[in-house]
């Protein structure tokens, strides 16, 4: 399904409510050409970094939305995680959990019960995506993008994490987290690699950078692996920002295109 001019999506700002009163910001994306089978994408971005703060991380997922939206004929959400962007709370790893959980319950609403949800997620946002998914049974299929497969080593300096969330503006409360020793124990707890166990054999496209410095490529081999049937895909050369790589963006739009035709 190619995408014209003609094909542009009608496109609005939405809000999801999710736990604890947070309300998250999000950009629905609708396709003038929609698929008779109505599937819709959610996308969720990754974690703020020194160079992408929490003010702007997640700010390229709409354009990202537009585009399966237009080629692909499905509904499209893209949140931005509580924290980020205009969405309210602070950064927990349990809470951006709590917020895919809301967002699928949201995607559910616009499908009517009649389609199906697909996740496309990138660096944490993929992890925490995967880890509400496979508790989820309506989740047909995800793509995990840069993910890793654990968050050890965040548990082991939780910290410098907090102080990390701090700095990018991921926590602002001054007085949050209101329990640290449970805001840490989420870290232990989380954990990709055993979700894609449980998930398996829906659909899982793990996506991974070659010269990835921040999640290394052995983490997206761990989630194939403990998958068992996953489309595993590593890009030569490439970094964690695979959101920006034409080639990567090629591979995950024609996964999804494959996906939801096998559907039909």
């Amino acid at each position: 399904m190619s995408s014209t001019r003609a094909d542009a999506p009608e496109s609005s700002k939405v809000t999801v409510a999710s736990s604890d009163g947070v309300e998250l910001s999000a950009h629905l994306a609708e396709p003038t050409r929609p698929r008779a089978s109505s599937p819709v994408v959610l996308f969720a971005h990754g974690f703020p970094s020194g160079d992408i703060w929490a003010e702007h991380i997640g700010a390229d997922l709409p354009e990202l939305a537009d585009r399966a939206a237009a080629r692909l004929g499905c509904r499209s959400l893209a949140i931005r995680f509580r924290g980020c962007g205009e969405s309210t709370g602070n950064f927990s790893l349990g809470g951006w959990q709590d917020d895919v959980e809301a967002s699928l319950d949201y995607c559910r609403t616009l499908t009517e019960g009649l389609g199906s949800v697909w996740i496309v997620g990138f660096g944490t946002g993929a992890a925490v995506s995967l880890c509400a998914a496979a508790q989820d049974p309506y989740v047909a299929g995800l793509a995990a993008v840069a993910a890793p497969a654990d968050f050890d080593d965040w548990a082991s300096r939780p910290d410098e994490l907090m102080e990390h969330a701090r700095h990018v503006g991921a926590i602002t409360d001054p007085t949050f987290p209101p329990d640290p020793k449970r805001w840490k124990a989420e870290l232990s707890k989380i954990r990709a690699t055993d979700a894609a166990e449980v998930f398996a054999p829906r659909p899982l496209l793990v996506l991974h950078g070659s010269e990835d410095v921040l999640v290394p490529q052995f983490d997206g081999r761990a989630l194939a692996d403990a998958h068992g049937s996953a489309h595993l895909r590593v890009i030569s050369h490439g970094g964690h920002q695979l959101r920006h790589d034409p080639r990567a963006v090629s591979v995950l739009m024609g996964w999804l295109d494959r996906q939801l035709n096998s559907e039909l």
